[in-house]
């Protein structure tokens, strides 16, 4: 199938043809490691609209991260273009492209890389700093709400789990009311449990409240719970729809 073929498909309600909010053509991220050229993504070509859920599964050192971050703007193709709510990402400036970031876009790491020296709620409100406007407090304790924490407001990172962590860093990258939250193995170093709880919360922020999600994840577990899964090897991306048993390349 081609990628015309699967511009036009209609899946989970999603149209898959018309205006992307995330596209890429052509992108490819080559890195010079002494004398060999390590190509970290190759070649990809990729449309995801406005209220997917995608998740990208793949082995360590297969491209994952490395994609994410060419998306998110956090790192620059070697070639092809990336283009995100209708901007080519080459053509932003440093301060457009943090600017698209804090305004538009949540990150969520594997590690929570919450501020030792700060509680809970301000943790949360920490994106404000680069905003054009601070987090509202009343905002920030509802999304600590949301996600099981209002009793850990004035703790710090230490008194919390692991998995408390993961739920504050979370509710830190929703504090901008992002349309595009990027995910780079958030659930990576929990136990199963709260793997789940993680990704469900995940699952609730797609559906009620129509935020794309692209997650990362080791586990092919977890794709189950998007409506596109991508499985990336030696740099390259696939597209697997499991439910016709079969996997479809994505063609440039």
């Amino acid at each position: 199938m081609n990628m015309t073929q699967v511009d036009n498909t209609v899946r989970d309600g999603h149209r898959l043809g018309g205006s992307a909010l995330v596209e890429l053509w052509g992108v490819s991220k080559h890195y010079q490691q002494g004398l060999d050229s390590v190509k970290a993504v190759d070649d990809v070509s990729l449309k995801v609209q406005a209220g997917d859920f995608v998740s990208i599964t793949g082995r360590s050192g297969s491209g994952k991260t490395t994609l994410l971050s060419l998306i998110g703007g956090l790192t620059a193709p070697t070639s092809g273009g990336v283009r995100l709510f209708d901007q080519t990402l080459k053509n932003l400036g440093d301060s457009e492209l943090s600017a698209l970031r804090a305004e538009r876009m949540g990150f969520v790491f594997q590690f929570a890389s919450l501020i030792p020296t700060l509680s809970t709620l301000d943790n949360v409100r920490l994106p404000g700093i680069f905003a054009p406007k601070p987090v509202d407090t009343a905002y920030a304790r509802k999304l600590l709400d949301w996600v099981g924490l209002s009793d850990k407001l004035n703790s710090y990172p230490a008194e919390l789990s692991g998995g408390q962590q993961a739920r504050v860093s979370l509710a830190r990258a929703l504090a901008n009311q992002p349309d595009l939250l990027l995910a780079d193995e958030p659930t990576g170093n929990l136990d199963v449990e709260t793997e789940w709880e993680i990704l469900s919360l995940l699952r609730d922020l797609n559906q009620e409240q129509n935020i794309t999600i692209m997650l990362v994840t080791h586990n092919p577990e977890l794709a189950k719970y998007g409506d596109r899964h991508f499985v990336m090897h030696g740099g390259g991306l696939t597209e697997s729809y499991q439910w016709l048993g079969e996997k479809v390349p994505i063609d440039g």
